[in-house]
Parts: C-alpha cells; sequence; structure tokens
C-alpha cells in the first residue's frame, strides 16, 4: 500500500492537488517502510475509532474476482479497526446478463431500467439472492462477519413509485400543459429508512450488506438506484462518511484532470456550467443529498483500484474526490 496516496489531509488544509502526484510507486522493502505506513495510517483509525461509513459497492470492484477479494479484506480490516462499515450494493451488469440468459430484453429511460413486474423478480432474485449472498460469503470467507439484508427486511426500506419526468423544459407549475409523466414500472425512490435492524447489526458487531430493492406501501417490490439507498441509509444512521466507488477516478473538472477536493457549491457551479455531466450528475446529487442530510464528507473513488478505500480513509492524499459542505 504505497505511502504517498490518501484520503483526507490535517483539518482545515486542502488536499493535495492530484495533478501533482508522481504514478511511481516505490516497492517496500524493509520493516520500516511498513512500520511509517501503519504510523501513518494511525491518526485516521483514532479519528473513526467507531464511527460509521456508508459504502456504495458496486462497478467493476464487483465482478474482478482480484478486486472483489480487495474490497473484502478492506472491510474487515475497517471492522477489525474498530470503524463501522455498511455496504449497499448495485448489480446492474448481474442482473443484464441473467436477463439475456432469459432472452428478456432490457429498456432503458435516462438511466433507469424499465421494470415490469416478471423483470422485477429477476432484479430481486439476482440482487437480495445471489450478488448480495456472494458479497457476504466472500466477506465471511476471509474472516469477516457480514450479515446479508433487502430493503424488504423489517421494512428497512420504505419506496414510492418514481415519477420520471421526460428531459424537456416543461414545468409542473403550468395545469394547462402539465409534462408527461413517463411510466418506467416498478422503479422506486426512497421515502423512509426503518435504521433499527442496521443499527442492531452494528451493536453486535456484524456487517451489514444491503440490496437496494425496497417495498412499498402496498407491498409492492420497487427497484431503486443503489447510489440513492446508500445516501439516504448514510443519512439515516448520521454516518461519519459515504464512500461511492466507481468505473471513474472521481470528478473530473474541464481538462479531464481530477478534482481532489471540492464544496457543494463548487459542485453545483460545475454541473450548472456543464463540467460535469452524464452520469456523474446524478452521484454527485445524492452526496449533496447526503450531505445535506448530515453525513460530515461523501467521496467517490476509483473501485478499480486495488485497496482503494483504505488509500482513501487512512493516509494522507486522497485516490478520488471528496465532497463536503463548505
Amino acid at each position: 500500500m504505497p505511502a504517498c496516496l490518501t484520503s483526507e489531509s490535517s483539518e482545515g488544509m486542502p488536499k493535495v492537488n492530484p495533478t501533482n502526484r508522481t504514478n511511481t510507486m516505490n516497492p517496500i522493502n524493509t520493516g520500516l517502510d511498513r512500520a511509517k505506513i501503519l504510523i501513518e495510517a494511525l491518526p485516521y483509525i483514532k479519528k473513526f475509532n467507531s464511527q460509521t461509513i456508508v459504502i456504495k459497492y458496486g462497478g467493476h470492484a464487483m465482478v474482478d474476482s482480484r478486486l472483489k477479494k480487495a474490497f473484502a479484506l478492506d472491510i474487515i480490516l475497517m471492522k477489525y479497526v474498530s470503524l463501522n462499515p455498511v455496504i449497499v450494493h448495485g448489480g446492474g451488469p448481474q442482473i443484464g446478463k441473467i436477463l439475456s440468459e432469459m432472452s428478456i430484453q432490457s429498456n432503458f429511460v435516462n438511466g433507469h431500467r424499465v421494470t415490469d413486474e416478471k423483470t422485477m423478480d429477476i432484479v430481486e432474485m439476482v440482487l437480495a439472492g445471489k450478488v448480495n449472498k456472494e458479497i457476504v460469503a466472500t466477506i465471511n470467507q476471509h474472516g469477516g462477519e457480514a450479515v446479508g439484508l433487502s430493503g424488504k427486511d423489517g421494512h428497512l426500506i420504505t419506496a414510492k413509485k418514481l415519477r420520471l419526468l421526460p428531459n424537456t423544459d416543461e414545468k409542473m407549475d403550468k395545469p394547462d400543459n402539465p409534462p408527461e409523466i413517463i411510466d418506467i414500472g416498478l422503479v422506486g425512490e426512497v421515502v423512509s429508512v426503518n435504521n433499527r435492524i442496521i443499527k442492531s447489526l452494528i451493536a453486535n458487531q456484524f456487517i451489514p450488506v444491503i440490496a437496494p430493492v425496497g417495498v412499498g406501501k402496498d407491498n409492492e417490490t420497487y427497484n431503486i438506484n443503489a447510489d440513492l439507498v446508500a445516501g439516504h441509509i448514510a443519512s439515516s444512521l448520521e454516518a461519519r462518511k459515504l464512500i461511492l466507488l466507481t468505473d471513474v477516478e472521481g470528478v473530473l473538472d474541464r481538462d479531464g484532470n481530477l478534482v481532489s477536493s471540492i464544496t457543494a457549491d463548487d459542485a453545483k457551479r460545475m454541473i450548472t456550467r456543464g463540467v460535469i455531466k452524464e452520469g456523474m450528475i446524478p452521484k454527485l446529487q445524492c452526496c449533496l443529498d447526503a450531505l445535506k442530510g448530515g453525513v460530515e464528507k461523501v467521496h467517490i473513488i476509483d473501485g478499480r483500484k486495488e485497496h482503494a478505500l483504505l488509500l482513501e480513509i487512512f493516509t494522507n492524499e486522497g485516490v478520488g474526490t471528496e465532497i463536503v459542505l463548505d
């Protein structure tokens, strides 16, 4: 684990500009080098002792066997040094693969999978069954104690149907010309989080692993974006951090350089000016909502990097982008 990479700098100090980073990795040749890395981690271990950190697990890190093992070991280490990791996972590629094998076509609207009842059955089977249990099994295999949950367990996630508007300039406040509501089926949004079951698992030293499936008022099942679920759960738990693992370095500026640290206002300006676009916009909106909900810091990091979680949390210079309120 290279000593030159990390997450937070000293309080009140800006993070090192990532454009000054070097790609040269010095090999760890001596016991002293290893000791220095452990000493570097010590203040962060103290700082985050007993704190809850919500991790959205998705992207390439979920399908590469080497990265899956590295992720499990990162989570176990976090638990052993008295942090409380809570995992919310995605599973889009796995769902798409099963649907394809069953000759069921996947359609998307504004990034959302159109989900009829038949598709929802498969989504729930893949997310709450196959993917969730594989993550739990991998963590437990390497010495952790993880427990898998669906948002339907203990009414953990109450949801309602997502009302999706088209990408137009039409406004809801024009009663004579209301915008069309696009029906994408059983795709939901979070109404509330009942975090008692999560807190109970944390209190008993278990690692919760949560599938982003919610339940409606009439007991209908909803497929919910995992980023949004992670943000709501982080706010509900008043988590110290929310970390989103992605398949990109983090937030990039107009020239394609990684932005190491930005405020919420900076992020909003970058969206307005078109610097941040496409799939990063909903991720950043999720981050901003989590900050408003009481989460102290939010991080978007590259899950394709081995041990990215440890590098972001326990070292001095970030591997992704951190977003703070001010």
